[in-house]
């Protein structure tokens, strides 16, 4: 008899205890969920993550607490959330930079964008612009490639990121152009490098770009995106300017890859959500940035494919990078 009893209890509490993730995951979430972002506050990721945060805090009924990682790139930052417990209380705002473009320019890295992470939803993108000095004699793209293919020792252009660099190599790529790459420290000093004469062009995205474009001080020449964009709407894409040339960089949110199914549904199905709210959506379109809002497969898709071609486009320019 007290064999028996023995038996069924261990019975019991196996059944219990393995209630216990599912009850878990079922009520999901009970407590504060941090949300990480490999920039210093203030940037477009930090406030895409401030935006969201605060909704999918009213929406759970939970805090959301943003926390500012940066360094090294955002590799800090992802490599912190890769490492964390798979339960869905941390959240990476993942960039192109940190998730397809580290991959594809630095040999070894401590983390693997598909191994490490399972993709929740992309949350926004960023169309990448190219400038030019507004005194400059460039009305058009065409006029560019000339000066550059004439000048191969003066064409030059600033990056303050891979990025930002692959993409600049790929309308190198693309165009046959030969120009020299100048690094800077941010995507401000990239732009007034510009305006400043220091450079004869840059790409970068439009939050920097659309203003001194519009004062007056730097001449578009062409949106590297698919169309063009709102604020700048007399500029032609790459492709109606004669470039076969997209890059388009985004931001999403990414957990630990071993997160349980149903709390990526979960969050998957929230951030979808708020990605289509009004208020969202024209919060975002202030800072020159299209929500986005897709579902976890398709964002995986799209992950797949940059990852492919920044890794083409880095390996045909030999651009490598150390830690």
């Amino acid at each position: 008899m007290k064999t028996l009893c023995r038996v069924a209890l261990a019975a019991l509490c196996l059944s219990f205890f393995g209630r216990v993730p599912a009850l878990a995951q079922a009520q999901y979430p009970t407590r504060a969920i941090h949300i990480v972002v490999g920039f210093t506050p203030g940037g477009g990721n930090d406030i895409i993550a401030r935006i969201f945060g605060q909704k999918l805090s009213e929406s759970l009924g939970q805090p959301v607490i943003i926390e500012n990682k940066p360094g090294a790139g955002a590799i800090l930052a992802t490599e912190y959330v890769a490492r964390s417990a798979p339960d869905g209380y941390t959240l990476l705002v993942g960039a192109s930079g940190a998730m397809v473009i580290n991959p594809a320019v630095y040999e070894k890295l401590s983390y693997e964008t598909v191994r490490d992470f399972k993709p929740v939803s992309e949350l926004g993108s960023f169309p990448l612009i190219l400038i030019v000095n507004a005194k400059s004699p460039f009305k058009s793209l065409a006029d560019l490639v000339a000066y550059a293919k004439a000048n191969p020792d003066k064409a030059n252009y600033s990056s303050s990121s891979a990025a930002f660099q692959l993409a600049t190599e790929l309308f190198k790529q693309k165009t046959g152009v030969p120009m020299q790459m100048i690094p800077y420290k941010g995507a401000n000093d990239s732009v007034t490098a510009v305006i400043s004469g220091e450079v004869t062009a840059t790409i970068a995205d439009a939050g920097p770009v659309t203003s001194q474009v519009n004062g007056g001080l730097a001449r578009a020449l062409a949106v590297a995106a698919p169309k063009r964009v709102e604020s700048l709407p007399d500029v032609p894409t790459m492709k109606e300017a004669g470039a076969d040339v997209e890059a388009v960089l985004w931001s999403g949110i990414f957990v630990p890859a071993a997160t349980p199914p149903e709390i990526v549904a979960k969050l998957e199905a929230e951030f979808i959500r708020i990605a289509r709210l009004p208020d969202v959506v024209s919060r975002l379109k202030l800072l020159n940035i299209d929500s986005v809002g897709n579902s976890s497969e398709e964002f995986s898709r799209i992950i797949a494919a940059d990852l492919e071609r920044w890794k083409a486009v880095a390996r045909a320019g030999n651009i490598k990078m150390a830690q």
